[in-house]
């Protein structure tokens, strides 16, 4: 009978679950003190108790596992001899010879567990392991590990397909990858084309960046992090989190019972344009809805009526325009109403890209080093900031910019396939470049600090790839630093209540249709479900 599966969550008395690269994991386990072969016994047990935990029982069930030739494959031999002592029926497929003197494997032998090997097996077609596959209950991927570096070929491609084919099948096996998918890049996310999808994901110590990142979050399954014995002080170093709910919940700004409109802050949102009728509405409301006490929608004076037509909860300053466009006489209203009283400043919806919107951000920004307010720049005012020349040394403390990958393109100079291809690496170079807070919108959105810190977004929700969900975000951002969140943490906060808005919509409609009203009625949602 197994032992009573002791399993120590990684974040156990954390607030947040922190990821790692592959530099920090092999930096952590150098530094931890624990020899290589005892941080091996204790991943391969802690594998071998999530088998018991998912079978629910352990003796006389089919187990087999996949070894590959390094750590990894290690780990699967501790397991599968954990897994044989309590009595499994365990077969264990090599992917690549076992020197006779590595100790986990000499065990594996002491005891008589099966063994075969794929260079042998393929000269008979692969039937050893066809019938393996055939057999099992569960099946452990222990074949690659985070030192994955070429693409898969050869018999590893072929072992990994026939495993693809078998969880097809009816009564397929179940599948529990070993710190990842076989295949994964643990750092970007990345997958090769024979990676199989597991049920369960048993990922060692911390979670590595690359599974909460597409594809690889697809393929994971439900994870589990486990402790192998690295102390747990190590991690404090990592600058890279996932959000979830007790993160949000702590970061909720505080609703005293006798607060007025000024305890929760102003902001102004400028915005819209005859084209974009809808953005400055759509942010305004974001800003409102996540609890900011009072919201300015600064709009052309051209476009006012039409805006105010159709939303009465904010204050409006029309500004003067130019056939609609904002233009250097519109910016001195705007600095005496940001001089009245303004915690958190939002530029960009639906303002357009024209020449008359390019003077007057460049001379906002400039405007905007003698006064202390946080900013978000959004959408067009992205665009058009990447048309100025020298943009980066315009830039102000307490900016928040707020792209999607196109934008980034722009900003950056990379293409969209070099920002996707490594999302998380890209953001936190450039925001440490700009010095400004980055939030890459997307998939598992990024959310990067100057200071090298990142959050991870867990939410993938394609009912949000409609228009107007990046105003609603942006002035979401906007709201909660109007209530005296800092940057890095509105930023966070405010992505983590869209996505959970999302999802609260997408239960109740499902995933096509979602419009960006949708999520306005959901924001509140989101907080009360925080809240508890």
């Amino acid at each position: 009978m197994a032992p009573s599966p002791g399993r120590p969550p990684q974040g156990a008395g954390a607030s947040v679950m922190k990821l790692v690269t592959v530099a920090e994991m092999r930096e952590a386990e150098a530094k931890a003190g624990v020899p290589v072969y005892q941080l091996m016994e204790n991943a391969g047990l802690a594998v071998a108790q999530e088998v018991w935990l998912l079978l629910g029982e352990v003796v006389d069930r089919r187990v087999l596992v996949l070894v590959g030739p390094g750590n990894n494959g290690g780990d699967g031999l501790v397991a599968a001899r954990h897994l044989h002592d309590w009595g499994g029926k365990v077969e264990v497929y090599l992917l690549a010879p076992r020197p006779p003197a590595d100790p986990v494997y000499a065990q594996v032998v002491e005891r008589g567990i099966p063994i075969y090997l794929a260079s042998q097996d393929a000269l008979e077609s692969f039937k050893a392991l066809e019938e393996a596959l055939a057999r099992a209950d569960v099946v452990i991927d222990a074949i690659l590990g985070t030192g994955r570096a070429r693409p898969i070929g050869g018999e590893m491609a072929e072992v990994l397909k026939r495993l693809a084919q078998a969880r097809k099948r009816p009564l397929a096996p179940r599948l529990i990858a070993l710190d990842l998918p076989s295949g994964v890049d643990a750092d970007t996310g990345a997958a090769d084309p024979y990676t199989v999808a597991a049920d369960v994901t048993v990922t060692l110590q911390w979670s590595k960046v690359g599974l909460h990142q597409l594809p690889a979050s697809q393929l994971t399954g439900r994870l589990e992090v486990v402790d192998i014995g690295i102390p747990p002080d190590l991690g404090d170093a990592f600058l890279v989190e996932l959000m979830d709910r007790r993160w949000a919940r702590q970061l909720l700004p505080p609703r005293p019972p006798g607060a007025h409109k000024g305890t929760f802050g102003r902001a102004i949102v400028v915005a819209g344009s005859p084209r974009y009728i809808g953005a400055g509405r759509l942010a305004a409301m974001g800003a409102l809805r996540v609890g900011a006490g009072l919201v300015t929608l600064a709009c052309p004076q051209t476009v006012h009526p039409l805006v105010a037509a159709g939303i009465s909860e904010p204050t409006f300053l029309p500004l003067p325009d130019y056939e609609g466009q904002l233009y250097g006489h519109s910016l001195q209203p705007l600095l005496e109403a940001i001089e009245e009283g303004c915690q958190a400043l939002l530029v960009g919806p639906g303002i357009g890209r024209g020449g008359y919107v390019q003077g007057f951000l460049g001379e906002l920004l400039s405007a905007l080093r003698a006064r202390n307010v946080p900013t978000v720049l959004d959408a067009d005012a992205l665009n058009v900031l990447a048309t100025l020349r020298d943009w980066q040394d315009r830039l102000v403390p307490g900016l928040v910019l707020t792209p999607h990958p196109g934008e980034m393109s722009r900003l950056s100079g990379l293409s969209i396939p070099e920002i996707q291809a490594n999302r998380l690496a890209i953001a936190r170079t450039y925001a440490q470049r700009w010095q400004a807070v980055l939030i890459l919108k997307g998939a598992h959105t990024i959310i990067a600090a100057p200071d090298g810190r990142a959050l991870v977004s867990p939410f993938v929700n394609p009912g949000l790839a409609s228009a107007g969900t990046g105003d609603v975000l942006a002035g979401a951002v906007a709201g909660l630093m109007a209530q005296g969140l800092p940057p890095f943490a509105a930023a966070g906060l405010g992505v983590y209540l869209h996505g959970l808005a999302g999802e609260l919509v997408r239960e109740e409609m499902g995933d096509a249709g979602i419009v960006s009203g949708d999520l306005l009625e959901a924001l509140p949602r989101a907080i009360k479900s925080l809240k508890g």
